[in-house]
This record gives C-alpha cells, sequence and structure tokens, in this order.
C-alpha cells in the first residue's frame, strides 16, 4: 500500500487545533491499563512504536501525533495486528497532552520520547516547537520518579534547545548519548544512511 502524503509542516498554533481532545477511554485502548505506558510524541507514521509493541510486550505504547491521517493509517495497521498495547492518537500536544497523561491510571507512565520534531528553523516560529516548558512541567508532573526522557534530533540548535527546556526543570537531569538505546525511526536510518550526526539526550526524572 502507498504511504499516504501529508503536509511536513503543521502550526500547532493554528484555530483548528486549539480544542483539546477528550482522552479515550483507556480500557477500550488497551487491554492492561496498568502496564508500564510509553508515550512518543510526534509518532508520525508509527513504526518505531510498532516496534517497540512487538519488542516489550509488557507494556503500553501510545502515540501522539498532529497529522490526522496519519494516524488513521497507524491505527489501522495497529488494528491489523491485533495487538492490545498500541494505540495512536489525533491531538495537539499543546494543549492536550495534560488532559490526556491526568486521565492515565495513575503511576503508569514511565518513557516519552520526542523524535526528530519539526524543528521551525525561524526564531519568530521558536513557539511552534513541540518542547516548551508547559510540556516540560507535564512530564514532570506525570512522569514516575525513574521515569525516562529520550530525545534525538539531525539538528543540533533543537536538540540543544530541547536539552536546555528540559535540564531548566529540577526534576530532570540528562546526559548526550552517542547511540539509541531503543529501536531506530525511519528518519534516524535514512539520516544514518546519508552520514548526517544526530543528536542524542537521556533524561530521567529525580
Amino acid at each position: 500500500m502507498p504511504l499516504i502524503r501529508v503536509r511536513q509542516h503543521v502550526n500547532p498554533l493554528a484555530r483548528k487545533f486549539q480544542t483539546p481532545i477528550d482522552p479515550p477511554i483507556w480500557e477500550q485502548v488497551f487491554s492492561q491499563t496498568n502496564q508500564p505506558l510509553h508515550l512518543d510524541i510526534g509518532a508520525g507514521r508509527g513504526r518505531f512504536l510498532l516496534q517497540m509493541a512487538q519488542r516489550e510486550l509488557n507494556w503500553n505504547f501510545l502515540g501522539l501525533e498532529i497529522r490526522e491521517p496519519l494516524v488513521t493509517e497507524a491505527n489501522r495497521l495497529a488494528g491489523q495486528l491485533d495487538w492490545q498495547n498500541l494505540h495512536y492518537l489525533f491531538c495537539n500536544v499543546n494543549n492536550s497532552l495534560e488532559p490526556i497523561l491526568s486521565s492515565l491510571p495513575t503511576g503508569v507512565l514511565q518513557r516519552v520520547t520526542i523524535q526528530f520534531p519539526d524543528p521551525w528553523f525561524k526564531s519568530r516560529h521558536a513557539k511552534r516547537r513541540v518542547v516548551q516548558p508547559q510540556l516540560v512541567s507535564h512530564l514532570a508532573n506525570y512522569l514516575v520518579v525513574g521515569g525516562e526522557v529520550f530525545i534525538q534530533s539531525d539538528q543540533h540548535f533543537l536538540a540543544t534547545q530541547m536539552c536546555d527546556r528540559l535540564q531548566e526543570h529540577p526534576a530532570f537531569n540528562g546526559v548526550w548519548l552517542s547511540e539509541n538505546p531503543l529501536v531506530p525511526t525511519e528518519r534516524e536510518i535514512a539520516t544514518q544512511n546519508k552520514g548526517e550526526p544526530i543528536y542524542r539526550a537521556l533524561f530521567v526524572k529525580r
């Protein structure tokens, strides 16, 4: 089946994305809602979480993505596989992350990944970047102690800014990584094949 073509750049500040979503009933999404949860912010086509969900069957995996056609296709594929530990939500994390996290069972959020987000190169577009102080605060509020936030980007300035935002919060302590401790994303593989650098960091909630 051919890949769905969607816009690469979606402005999260656009009016049509300003209504927060109503979180789903988690018992209708995951067969075991109290398993550890891995949250992937900016899940794209969802292939990364597909690999993770197959590798770690005792975890639940939730992907958030602002491009609705990608979410529809990712859920269609997950449904065909009939896995009970994987789901994707169409939402804008700028306004929907806190409602989603607050609706989850207490203490399940143990890992977050933010990989190759849209860099929004122009300074006047910096507010459109996904890792903002409010997002970091929400993660600090709901991650378990010892929970992890893994970030990576092929843009050094963006990786540095994401790290700065996380490091500024007293709940997080981070280190740069040379290798990906999880599984590679499609973007990661393509970047490596071109011989270009990738900047990675891992933060742990104290």
